[in-house]
């Protein structure tokens, strides 16, 4: 099942958090790949613990659009 999970980089502190927004589990590296593979090792902690079923039941795949905004516009500038 594909999943779309969240890559945020950590500017100040450098290096890289992959989570999955539905199941509280996330991955930390120095690099994309490093946090994604931690990722994996921990969502396979959970799935030990709470199971497939609730794994699953938790996913939302949600509609993405893409849209133009002009944020400028939207602050007042």
């Amino acid at each position: 099942m594909p999943v779309t999970i969240e890559i945020i980089s950590d500017p100040d502190q450098g290096g890289f958090t992959a989570r999955l927004p539905d199941i509280p589990a996330y991955g930390e590296g120095e690099t994309e790949e490093e946090a994604i593979k931690d990722l994996k090792e921990a969502l396979a902690g959970y799935l030990e613990t709470y199971g497939l079923d609730d794994a699953e039941s938790r996913i939302c795949q949600p509609a993405l659009r893409t849209i133009d905004l002009e944020l400028t516009e939207l602050a007042g500038g």
